[in-house]
Order: structure tokens, then sequence, then C-alpha cells
């Protein structure tokens, strides 16, 4: 099999199209379709559906790209650190991170990457999305409390919870009052008359299981996303339920009330990547970038590092 043909191939798939391909390279389109053409004649397989508009893998294409594309870079990655005397991190590396982490903490970590790692083309999307990572074409992703994936392995990052916070002029009911406290919900569509769970651990009572009651609440205000809550709450519209790490450096400052934990299964922020793939030089140098700033991956850790 000829290596230049099928490095070719991966990059025309890669971005999706013969045009595409040829501007991100520099090379001559009608030299790729060539060379594809040549590829798929060796190999007796039909690689490219090719259209008027844009090219679609076949399901052989797929296949092939899936397993020799990471090959490929591996190698080109291999011959550049050893012509450049060391294993320096280099190249591009695309991360997929969910919106709030990007929001509060990616910035700043991808700032300090680049200063650390002048060789790296760091480029970084913000998204909630389950994305396909080969299809895609990330290296990493950073995800929330993700779905099993025999494709993909990694390694929990952060752990975080939810708390549920007021502003410090109102006032907290009694246990068990039916009154609603004004809230600030998340999303749409929020039923009046609805109540949150909350835990509390009596100051009497320590050593002792949290205790779990409802707080009946009144959603009088509700917003697209966690950061906007946040800042309603310390405007002194009414309760909400925000993550530890967005929320510990106003409670320690007084500016936010913590009325209690809530009830639920842990939040976990987890860093992906293929298992197929050897784990290259970049990829390695940010998840240890990712374990120095948070090297015990608890809340707090990120709340610091929010609030800093």
């Amino acid at each position: 099999m000829d290596l230049h043909a099928l490095a070719d191939f991966n990059l025309v798939a890669r971005h999706g199209g013969f045009g595409r391909a040829a501007r991100e390279s520099g090379r001559p389109k009608a030299t790729l379709s060539r060379r594809v053409a040549e590829l798929e004649a060796a190999l007796g397989l039909r690689l490219l559906e090719r259209g008027a508009r844009a090219v679609k893998l076949t399901e052989e294409g797929r296949a092939l790209h899936e397993r020799t594309g990471a090959l490929l870079t591996e190698i080109d990655e291999a011959a550049a650190a050893i012509a450049s005397g060391g294993e320096q991190p280099r190249g591009r590396l695309r991360i997929s991170a969910p919106l709030l982490f990007s929001q509060t903490a990616m910035g700043r970590l991808a700032a300090d990457f680049a200063l650390r790692y002048p060789a790296v083309r760091l480029e970084v999307t913000t998204e909630d999305r389950s994305v396909d990572m080969v299809e895609e074409g990330y290296d990493l992703v950073i995800r929330v409390n993700p779905q099993p994936d025999a494709s993909l392995v990694g390694r929990v990052l952060l752990r975080d919870r939810l708390v549920l916070v007021a502003p410090p002029g109102l006032a907290r009911p009694r246990k068990g009052s039916s009154t609603a406290v004004p809230a600030v919900v998340r999303g749409t569509g929020a039923a009046q008359g609805h109540a949150w769970q909350m835990e509390t651990t009596p100051s009497k009572a320590r050593g002792r299981a949290p205790e779990v009651h409802s707080l009946a609440i009144d959603p009088v205000l509700s917003l697209a996303s966690l950061i906007m809550v946040r800042d309603a709450v310390r405007r002194g519209v009414g309760v909400a339920r925000l993550p530890i790490s967005l929320v510990g450096h106003d409670i320690a400052a007084g500016t936010l009330v913590h009325w209690g934990d809530v009830p639920g299964p842990a939040i976990e922020l987890w860093a992906l990547y293929p298992s197929r793939r050897l784990l290259s030089a970049r990829v390695s140098a940010f998840l240890e970038h990712l374990k120095a700033a948070f090297p015990k991956g608890a809340p707090e850790e990120l709340a610091a590092y929010v609030g800093a």
C-alpha cells in the first residue's frame, strides 16, 4: 500500500472534501483526487462517494480512516520528535469542553498551557453535547458524567456537588413550612408550587447522617445558564441550586448563604480520549497540566480556581 496515497486519503477524509483539504494543505486538488483514486484502485474498494458539492466516506472508507488516521499522525509526530531531538509536544490539539467549565476555568487553563508549550496549536470548542471524537477530529474531550463508551478511555478530572444558596437578605423558612420562597431556575417551563429536596446537618448532631426535607419554591425567574442563575441570586432575586465550584467563593465571602446540599449522584468531570490511539505527547502534556491545576480533583480546588 502506498503510504503517501493513504496519507492523502486521510487528509481528504479529515477535512470533508478535496477542495478544503487542498486549501488547508496547499496541495493541488487534482493531485489529491488522483492519489485517492489510485488507492481505491489498489484496494479494489470505493472509499469516497463523490457528490456535486461534497464527498462522503463509504463504510469501508470510514473504517480505513478510523484505523489508519491516528497511526499516520503518530508516525508524523515520532518523526518530528526525533528530528527535534526529543519528545516535545507540538502540533494541533483539539479539545471539546462543556460550557460552564469553559466559561469559568478553560480560558486560564488554555492560556497557561499555550505559554508553556508554544509549539502546540491549541483549539478549544465549547458544547455540552456528546461529540464523536474520531468523526469530528478531537484529540481530547471533557464531559460531565459521560455515558460508558467502549471506544474511549479516560480519567476523572474533577468532582463537584450541587448546593442550595440564597442571598443574605432572604429569610429561610422553618423546617416543614409550606411557604414558598422565590427561586431562580435553569431552563424554562418550571411549574409553580414545585419543591426542591435539600440535605442539612443539624449543628448539634455532628457525625449523624444529613436530614433530607423539602423546600417549597416559587420559580420567579428562569434563565438559560448557571452563570446567569448565579448572577441573579447575587442580586437578591431568590434561591438557586448551583455547583459549589461556582459559588464557593461567594459563600466564603458572605455574599451568598449556603442553605444546604442537593441530594443526588456525584458530579464528575472526565477527560476522555480514544482507547485505540497511542497517547500523543500533546495530549499527555495537557492531561498533566489539568492534574497540576487540580491535583486532588476536589470541588474546593475548582471553587478556588474559579474564585481566583
